[in-house]
């Protein structure tokens, strides 16, 4: 019986050792300082500047993007917290001493990240409809994602996990 848990176990040694490798990095100042803002403008704050942007450049022809960007946003909120209320994992500074939280954290559940699941939704829409965009959002969107462990918020699974459901929303949405 305990070699069906070796490969979840290895899965999560691994996720933990890369959480931990990732928060190190916070150490430096600098490191902490850079993915502190990227994940403040991740919290909404560069997407909706970038709706109303395009709203001021293209007027009219933004709404169809603004309003699909809007909808799969309140689709991912629903989805991530309904995940979040089921699995209930708790965030990795709360489990292990050597991961420190330095950043903000909005609930006390990890997984999924929230963030990288609107990060990349918000980046597949936005690219579908102006991929002039691409060079933007899918910078910023990777930033979003990397601060997540490097602040000690999520870890990795969670990150990879929030991008997966991110792209499946938003690739979804567009076949329809």
């Amino acid at each position: 019986m305990a070699n069906l848990n070796s490969p979840l176990q290895h899965i999560n040694r691994w996720d933990v050792a890369l959480c931990v490798f990732c928060n190190r990095q916070s150490r430096f100042l600098s490191v902490r300082s850079v993915f502190r803002l990227c994940s403040r403008l991740g919290d909404g704050v560069f997407w909706y500047t970038l709706m109303i942007a395009l709203l001021l450049t293209y007027q009219a022809a933004a709404l169809p993007a603004v309003l699909h960007m809007l909808a799969v946003g309140g689709i991912s909120t629903l989805i991530y917290k309904l995940i979040k209320g089921k699995t209930l994992r708790p965030r990795p500074y709360n489990v292990y001493p050597a991961i420190v939280c330095v950043g903000k954290a909005l609930d006390q559940f990890s997984f999924p990240s929230g963030h990288t699941m609107h990060a990349v939704a918000f980046s597949i829409v936005a690219v579908s409809y102006f991929p002039a965009l691409f060079w933007l959002v899918v910078p910023f969107a990777s930033l979003v994602a990397l601060s997540r462990p490097i602040l000690g918020l999520h870890y990795p699974s969670d990150v990879i996990a929030g991008a997966a459901l991110g792209a499946a929303l938003a690739l979804g949405s567009l076949a329809l």
